[in-house]
Order: C-alpha cells, then sequence, then structure tokens
C-alpha cells in the first residue's frame, strides 16, 4: 500500500493560517512609523506601520478612532494597539488597530495599564481591603506641596464645613524624586499616630507631571497603611495608581476635603430634628394619659358606687404608673438628650465660640421647653386626680353612714333583700359610730307588709 500524497490548496492554507494567528495571537502593542496614510470618506484609517526592516498593513475603523486625540501623520511615530488579521483573498495579513498614541505618551500609557494590571491581579485594587473613613476625625493629615493650590483649596473647604486640625508633610508632587517623598510622607503619618486620616494630593497637570502618582512602591506604601488614605490628584479626568489604591478617590483635592469631614449644618439640622421628635413624642404620651383618664370616667358611671370606688382606685392606680413610665421615658430620654448634646459639644469643641454658644443656648431652651411640657402634664394630671378623688368619696358607703342609713349582713355578707333572712336569724347592723347583733323575729315581704298595714 503505497502513501497517498496531501495536497492543500491555497486557499485551505491561508484560512489555516488566518485562524492560527487570530486565535492563538492575543492582542498586542507595536511601535513603528507611519507611512502611506490615507483618511477615506467613511472615517476609516489606513496607513502602514515600519522600521527599519519591515512594513505592517493596519486598518483603524472609523467606530475605534473616534476616540483619537491627535490627526496622523506620514513619518509620525506611534504605539498601535490591535490584533493580527489575516486577508484571505490577498493571502497578506495586517492589524486591526483599536487604539494609537503618540510614542512618549504611548510609553507612559503602557507602563500604567502594565502596572495597573499587575497590581489589580495581586488585589491592591479589592474593595474589600479599603478602610472606612472615620466620620468625625479631629486632625487630617496632607501630603502635597505647600505651596500649591490644593492644599490652600483643602484648607478653604475645610474651614467651612468642619473645622479640623491639619498636618502638612512637605513633598514634591512632581519629578523623579517625588514617590520617595510622598512614600516618606505616608510613613510619617502612620508612625505619629496623631491623625484619623491622610489625604495625597496635588493640583491638575500633564500626563508626565502626574506620572509620580503611578509609582508601584508608593502604590504599596498605601496600601498597607493603617490609616485611610484619600487620593486627590489632579482633576476630575485624571486617573492614576493611587486613586485605584487609595481607600478612596476623590476627582479634586476641594472634594477630599468635602468627603474628608461633616458639614456642621447639616449637623445643627440634626439636632434641631431631634429636638422636634421629642417633642411630639411627649405630647403623645400625654395624650395617651388623657384617653386613660377619660375611659376611666366612663367607667365609673357604668358601675355601683362600691365596685366604682374599687375600679376607679385601679385606675388610679394605673394612670400613677403610667405618669411614672411617662416621667421616667421622658427622663430617658433628657439624659439620651443630654449625652447627645454632649458628643455634639465635644466634635464641635473646635468650632469658633460664636457656635458653640448658639448650639448649647439651643440645647439648653430645648430642655427647659421640655421640662415645662412634662411638669405642666403632671401638674394637669395631678389636678383631675383630685377632682376624681373627690368625686369617689361623694360615691363612698360611708357618706351613707351619715345620713341615717346602716349596712346589715348575715354570716359576714350583706343583706339586700328580705328573701335571704328567716325568723330568728341573727343580723348585724353597722352604722357609722358602731354597730348592733338584732334578732328577727318576723319576716313582712312587700305584699304581706302592705297588708299588715
Amino acid at each position: 500500500m503505497t502513501d497517498e500524497l496531501i495536497v492543500f490548496s491555497v486557499f485551505e492554507i491561508t484560512s489555516h493560517l488566518k485562524q492560527v494567528i487570530e486565535t492563538q495571537i492575543e492582542p498586542l502593542y507595536i511601535r513603528g512609523e507611519v507611512s502611506n496614510y490615507t483618511r477615506h470618506s467613511s472615517g476609516h484609517l489606513y496607513f502602514n506601520l515600519k522600521d527599519d526592516n519591515s512594513t505592517l498593513r493596519c486598518t483603524f475603523f472609523r467606530y475605534a478612532n473616534l476616540t483619537l486625540d491627535f490627526e496622523p501623520e506620514n513619518g509620525m511615530e506611534v504605539i498601535c494597539f490591535g490584533k493580527l488579521t489575516v486577508y484571505e483573498k490577498g493571502g497578506t495579513y495586517s492589524l486591526n488597530v483599536q487604539s494609537m498614541s503618540l510614542a512618549g505618551k504611548g510609553e507612559l500609557a503602557l507602563r500604567f495599564e502594565l502596572l495597573k494590571k499587575k497590581l489589580q491581579e495581586e488585589g491592591l485594587f479589592d474593595p474589600a481591603a479599603k478602610q472606612t473613613l472615620p466620620r468625625y476625625p479631629k486632625r487630617i493629615g496632607i501630603v502635597t506641596s505647600p505651596t500649591g493650590a490644593a492644599l490652600q483649596d483643602i484648607r478653604n473647604v475645610l474651614s467651612r464645613r468642619f473645622p479640623v486640625e491639619v498636618d502638612v508633610f512637605p513633598a514634591q508632587v512632581q519629578g523623579t524624586g517625588a514617590p520617595a517623598q510622598l512614600i516618606a510622607g505616608i510613613k510619617y503619618f502612620n508612625r505619629a499616630k496623631d491623625v484619623d486620616l491622610i489625604i495625597l494630593t496635588r493640583g491638575g497637570g500633564s500626563q508626565e507631571d502626574l506620572f509620580c502618582f503611578n509609582d508601584e512602591n508608593l502604590a504599596r506604601e498605601i496600601f498597607a497603611s493603617r490609616l485611610p488614605v484619600i487620593s486627590a490628584v489632579g482633576h476630575e479626568i485624571d486617573f492614576t495608581i493611587a486613586d485605584f489604591v487609595a481607600d478612596l478617590r476623590a476627582p479634586t483635592p476641594s472634594a477630599a476635603a468635602e468627603i474628608a469631614v461633616p458639614d456642621k449644618a447639616d449637623l445643627l439640622a440634626y439636632l434641631a430634628s431631634l429636638d422636634s421628635r421629642m417633642k411630639i413624642m411627649a405630647s403623645g404620651k400625654v395624650d395617651r394619659c388623657k384617653s386613660i383618664l377619660g375611659e376611666s370616667k366612663l367607667a365609673l358611671a357604668r358601675l355601683n358606687p362600691e365596685r366604682r370606688w374599687l375600679s376607679m382606685n385601679q385606675r388610679v392606680d394605673m394612670a400613677n404608673l403610667a405618669l411614672l413610665q411617662i416621667q421616667s421615658s421622658l427622663k430617658s430620654k433628657l439624659h439620651q438628650l443630654d449625652l447627645r448634646r454632649s458628643m455634639a459639644e465635644n466634635k464641635l469643641k473646635s468650632h469658633h465660640a460664636q457656635h458653640k454658644l448658639i448650639t448649647s443656648q439651643r440645647l439648653k431652651e430645648m430642655q427647659m421647653s421640655l421640662g415645662y411640657a412634662i411638669s405642666l402634664a403632671m401638674l394637669e394630671n395631678k389636678n383631675r386626680l383630685e377632682q376624681l378623688r373627690l368625686r369617689l368619696e361623694g360615691y363612698s358607703p360611708h357618706r351613707f353612714l351619715d345620713r341615717g342609713c346602716c349596712f346589715v349582713s348575715k354570716d359576714g355578707k350583706p343583706v339586700s333583700s328580705i328573701e335571704q333572712i328567716s325568723p330568728d336569724d341573727m343580723l348585724k347592723l353597722l352604722f357609722k359610730d358602731g354597730s348592733s347583733d338584732v334578732k328577727v323575729t318576723n319576716v313582712h315581704p312587700r305584699g304581706l307588709a302592705d297588708d299588715a298595714k
């Protein structure tokens, strides 16, 4: 048996090469000089990338080049990122360009992307590793240039929102020596242990000016910081490695100051809200107490004097208990308010004296208002209870004895009907000033008593 000769067509070979190139070669960066540049009416860009030894055909489609911020020219040194593809009909390969940058900027962008990818894979950007900022910081450490506008912007915002102490570590914010000084600043504040958070900042600038914030050692120092770090580098559109690894990124230095501290106006509004809620709660408690007293009054009208007396005593006890509970609850709320006032005073102790005085006066007015409301409610309820006691005394069984009536009992049980006694029964008569034992000789029901007359 002879071996059969396997023969491929040109198309088969080209198709095979296309599959190998497009499936096994990942998108890549290629540096070269632009030549034969053409912008088609469709918006597509056609050109060659060449060096001293080779030439590569390139296609930059319209949908991909919309974000291109410069016009390519022949002879221009560029870096293209794209995917290799094969044109089967012509048997040629080319680069399908996805992005293009000038060679100088391109190198920086490439370094940035490579470091970003590396640190991301190591987990330095993991949201789970981010620290929470303190809600009410007392002292803030700032690593920046002492002469830059960024520092002044931060000071202005802090003085307006929530004045705190500021400690500045002077550092270069651009140039080759900048990363080492920025790292030194973060280490300094972590050793000092007298600040609550760190702001790493500078104003806007070129990509080259900001590139010191893309330093790998700086990124690792930020990640290792025991203190929360806010990165506020450049403008809103600028992003650095420090922004990604920091616990929080601020678009501008001013925004960093706004994020770092609360607004004192919001705190004062919160205290006013507490005052309003306390007044509403006190009013509700008083209304419920009035409702209990009203129900007690209706129950008294439906009962006999003796039961009224017992029921009202119970209701009075319940009302007193409710008043004690109200008093205890209000005292607890006042205690909580005092604690919150104390906390607020401690948090705002660095404020101007005028703000402290206003806050203290408002809190005292709140206490006086609540105390007055409690005293007034308790006095009103005490007067109502006294009126009810006097009315109940009018229904007391002892009043009937004072009018010449007596209570009759047999074997210790009250007698209210002639049917409960028989001749020879011993009865006890209770008068207002004593009692008497009597023996029944005759029983006269209502009908027989009338006949006897």
